[in-house]
């Protein structure tokens, strides 16, 4: 066969025909052919720097809308479930095939022979698709692609870039991968040979089971060196030659069985990709999720909650919402969040106060009930982020509510704790809310602006030491998640951390220090913790001094609108908060109807910006039209800040991403536009963007611009 070989291929260096005959497998040569080997030994000569992978794409003889497809590459880790995922992708069946490496050992030769493959498939085409010329040199310019990427080691950028590729193409063919739920036998075979396990996998041959399989194999460190493809009966059986990551094979009992459930269970979390905001980050998460139920060691109802249906779905939106929802919760928290998943929407408490009390009182020092205040609202706070993402039946003011909520426990406990801490408060004192927490308008990673007023001459020292002990106290996990923010007290950072009620009335008055941007952010104060009486105390110098009817400085106000504009908006960028027609620009057009008419008519004298508007519209000092325009925009850029931030986990970031990138796809996704065409989908969020964003500044600037 050898001389057959060399006779077939004189241009090829013998050094190569004999590296091919002393690394490939003897069955190789047993499976193919003289002359399609000899085709195989020619491609591998045209490999390069520029070229890791050589196609050879035919026609089947025999059988219309089928093709053999030969890859011929340098070897790489995870290439054969790149293979298989381009093929699906691409809406070929794979039918029958043929996967083979070089030997890990290379052969003595003058110069260093990398390692090859030669992977042979039978593929046929899904109805409805097309695999002419185009379409070929489309996917064999997507191999290069991965190729290049898997040569340079970026293995994970090629397992994010496949699952996202793949997934849009599966929705534009509209192709369900519910087959993936069918059942799958798994068996180790060690006797077969000395130096491979062999992996015997059967089940129902389904639309992208082998990517599904090898993708599995790969994602837990398996190397696949040889692979049988056969399919009977609408049955896959298919053979894997594998080792493990170190490359020995895998024989202990205990490993297989591990191995074993993650591949069913990969397999099974395949099909539910398309649910996922991100494909490529779910499958991320859920790789290290399996990790983690592997040392947790969950109980079998656990396991068996996330094999169902419903326990996939949860996940697929979960795992593909936010890196920042995995890191900061489910890897911290994980045994005790996981069994709250199972029936998410009834461990979100009716009392937080209750059961945080509870909790506290079964701590006994003030270090103990740190931990306990903190390990509660993060617990909390991730149940509120999970019920929000997964139940429809949630609406954007629920979340702000039970967020809101929870928030006003924790900062009374909190500061509750520190007093006791500090020997009891000497005098009465209110914690009051400023900003998104004082207008009920928190969302994922809102912080807490806080204003404290204590009374009693001379006991400011003490609550000085009471907000530092609070600071201290409440831990913020990540930027702006719970931090609290005192930069509105009066004086600013130079004033002090808690202010006398009798200084916070001579700062807050007609003629007083305070600035005109202060007036309008007094607008959101609402007493949230301490003492009720002394907090609807500062609530009516509040209304005393921002709806006194004073005239309110218009240039002052629509100067620092245009500054805003021209120094936190980066030419190019969309910034959703800042930028014109942002939701800055329905908060501001909401406070300055508001100033301009709450001395006459009280009933606009509300920190919630949505509450605020229906009573403008009410009194006719808003236009039903223009109500509607900023009703719609305000809860369509709530929604939208509130997914961007789920995923970067940063209350600051607020630019959108560039819009043909992934991040805003899977945007788009987020925000329901679900499109079989995910480029679609975002398409049309650009468009309702730019349409939202237009018709505010267009209300702002008609209503308030000279």
């Amino acid at each position: 066969m050898k001389k057959a070989i060399e006779a077939l291929c004189p241009e090829v260096d013998r050094e190569v025909i004999q590296d091919f005959f002393a690394r490939m497998d003897e069955d190789y040569f047993t499976t193919f052919s003289p002359e399609e080997i000899s085709k195989h030994i020619a491609l591998s000569t045209k490999l390069d720097a520029d070229h890791r992978i050589r196609v050879r794409i035919t026609p089947h003889a025999n059988a219309a809308r089928e093709f053999s497809i030969v890859i011929v590459g340098f070897d790489y880790l995870a290439e054969f479930s790149v293979f298989c995922g381009l093929l699906s992708a691409f809406g070929l069946d794979i039918r029958e095939g043929d996967i083979y490496s070089f030997a890990r050992k290379a052969v003595r030769a003058s110069r260093p022979l990398p390692r090859k493959i030669v992977d042979v498939f039978r593929v046929a085409l899904r109805p409805g698709e097309i695999f002419d010329e185009g379409k070929q040199r489309e996917f064999q310019h997507e191999l290069q692609i991965e190729a290049q990427l898997l040569a340079e080691g970026a293995i994970d950028q090629v397992r994010e870039r496949l699952n996202r590729f793949l997934i849009e193409r599966i929705e534009r063919m509209n192709e369900p991968l519910s087959g993936l739920l069918s059942p799958i036998e798994i068996t180790f075979n060690n006797e077969v040979s000395p130096e491979w396990t062999v992996i015997e996998a059967q089940s129902d041959d389904s639309f992208g089971f082998l990517y599904a399989i090898s993708n599995a194999l790969s994602m837990r460190g398996i190397y696949i060196h040889k692979v049988k493809i056969r399919s009977s009966r609408r049955q896959a059986m298919d053979q894997f030659y594998v080792v493990d990551r170190w490359g020995h094979k895998i024989q202990d009992t205990g490993e297989q069985q591990i191995l074993r459930m993650a591949v069913a269970m990969i397999k099974q979390f395949t099909s539910f990709l398309p649910e996922a905001p991100d494909p490529a980050k779910a499958m991320r998460h859920f790789d290290q999720f399996l990790d983690k139920t592997a040392e947790e060691e969950l109980p079998d109802h656990i396991i068996s909650y996330f094999s169902s249906k419903e326990g996939m779905n949860a996940l697929a939106h979960l795992l593909g919402s936010s890196d920042f929802l995995w890191d900061e919760f489910l890897s911290t928290h994980f045994a005790e969040l996981v069994p709250a998943l199972e029936d998410f929407d009834k461990t979100v408490g009716k009392s937080f106060r209750e059961e945080l009390r509870s909790l506290l009182e079964q701590a006994s020092s003030f270090e103990e009930k740190k931990k306990v205040l903190n390990a509660f609202k993060d617990r909390q706070v991730f149940l509120i982020d999970v019920r929000h993402l997964l139940d429809p039946q949630m609406s954007l003011t629920d979340f702000s509510q039970a967020l809101t909520e929870l928030a006003e426990v924790v900062v009374d406990e909190a500061a509750r704790i520190c007093a006791e801490h500090l020997g009891g408060a000497p005098h009465r004192y209110a914690i009051c809310g400023l900003g998104k927490f004082g207008g009920c308008e928190m969302g994922y990673a809102s912080d807490l602006e806080l204003l404290f007023v204590h009374e009693g001459e001379g006991s400011t020292p003490f609550f000085e030491s009471l907000v530092r002990q609070v600071l201290g106290l409440i831990e913020a996990r990540s930027k702006g998640f719970f931090h609290i923010d005192l930069r509105l007290r009066p004086y600013g950072e130079k004033g002090a951390l808690s202010t006398l009620f009798s200084q916070f009335v001579k700062y807050y008055s007609t003629g007083g220090p305070a600035a005109p941007f202060e007036r309008q952010a007094l607008i959101k104060l609402r007493w949230v913790a301490g003492d009720e009486t002394l907090g609807r105390r500062v609530e009516a110098q509040r209304d005393a001094f921002t709806y006194s009817g004073t005239p309110w400085d218009w240039e002052d106000a629509l100067h620092l609108r245009k500054r805003q504009v021209k120094e936190l908006v980066k030419r190019g960028q969309t910034n959703v908060k800042y930028g014109p027609g942002g939701i800055v620009d329905i908060e501001y057009a909401v406070q300055y109807l508001q100033l301009l008419n709450g001395k006459e008519h009280p009933e606009v004298r509300v920190p919630n910006t949505v509450a605020a508007l229906d009573r403008l519209r009410t009194l006719q000092i808003i236009r039903e039209l223009d109500y509607e325009v900023l009703n719609k925009a305000y809860l369509f850029l709530r929604n939208l800040i509130d997914a961007l931030r789920i995923v970067r986990g940063d209350a600051s970031d607020l630019v959108l991403p560039e819009e043909s990138s992934e991040e805003f796809k899977s945007l788009a996704r987020r925000l329901g536009y679900r499109d079989q065409d995910r480029r679609k989908s975002a398409a049309r969020l650009v468009t309702d963007i730019r349409a939202s964003m237009k018709k505010v500044n267009e209300y702002f600037m008609n209503r308030f611009s000279a």
